[in-house]
């Protein structure tokens, strides 16, 4: 791959080794998805906080690649709005903003919504199988206290909801969405309440998907969002 004609600048002074967060349970396919996972999963267990900087050579070394499916994973957050380049200072990552989080909940009602009203008239009872282990996988994790495991099957459980409406361009859409709020989900987590909240939460979202009860289902998924919501809203502050 050519060299970058125009590359950023980044900050090369000396940063403290990452720990043993940054590396994935199974590291993907290529080289740049081992490196974005990696990211995510440093964004959302806090080993990179909110407003740090980001040493490229450094976090390169510690995981073991060069400075380019970093860049590019660098450029994938920030179109996502995960971290921020700042001219002559480099990248960092983003802080948490209350603004950017109901701007990012409302396309999630919006699209989510349709989806969740469609796929519950499609469920098989495979569909439902996955539903309801990813829901018992939550719950596992919830128990542990475990965010990160928490994070990724919630995700699990979110999506086999939707898939089954059928409109890849518009899961894509809402994949994008929620790559860009894990770090809020872990600040949310942190809490015992919440994540009790959140099982059962599940718990009745999995009895009207079973029901087949579409209006059910959004109303709950509804309320699921905006309970998310009005805790952050206490704890990252207010719009401006």
């Amino acid at each position: 791959m050519p060299a970058d004609p125009n590359p950023r600048p980044d900050d090369r002074e000396a940063a403290p080794r990452a720990d043993l967060r940054w590396h994935a349970p199974e590291r993907p396919p290529t080289t740049q998805a081992f490196v974005l996972d990696a990211l995510r999963r440093a964004i959302t267990t806090g080993s990179l906080a909110p407003g740090r900087p980001i040493r490229q050579d450094a976090i390169a070394a510690e995981l073991g690649v060069s400075r380019v499916p970093l860049r590019e994973a660098l450029k994938t957050l920030e179109a996502e709005g995960q971290v921020v380049y700042r001219p002559h200072r480099g990248y960092a990552v983003a802080e948490l903003s209350l603004d950017d989080l109901l701007e990012v909940y409302r396309l999630r009602g919006l699209l989510e919504s349709d989806a969740a009203a469609v796929a519950a008239g499609r469920f098989t009872a495979a569909d439902l199988e996955v539903i309801g282990e990813a829901a018992r996988d939550v719950e596992r994790a919830a128990e542990a206290a475990d965010l990160v495991e928490m994070i990724t099957a919630n995700r699990r459980f979110h999506f086999a909801l939707l898939t089954p409406c059928g409109m890849p361009r518009l899961l894509r859409i809402v994949r994008t969405l929620w790559d860009a709020t894990d770090a809020y989900r872990a600040v949310y987590y942190n809490s015992e309440t919440n994540r009790e909240r959140v099982r059962a939460e599940h718990d009745a979202i999995v009895r009207a998907a079973t029901e087949a009860d579409a209006d059910r289902l959004v109303t709950l998924l509804a309320d699921h969002r905006n309970h998310a919501v009005d805790s952050l809203r206490h704890t990252i502050g207010t719009p401006i």
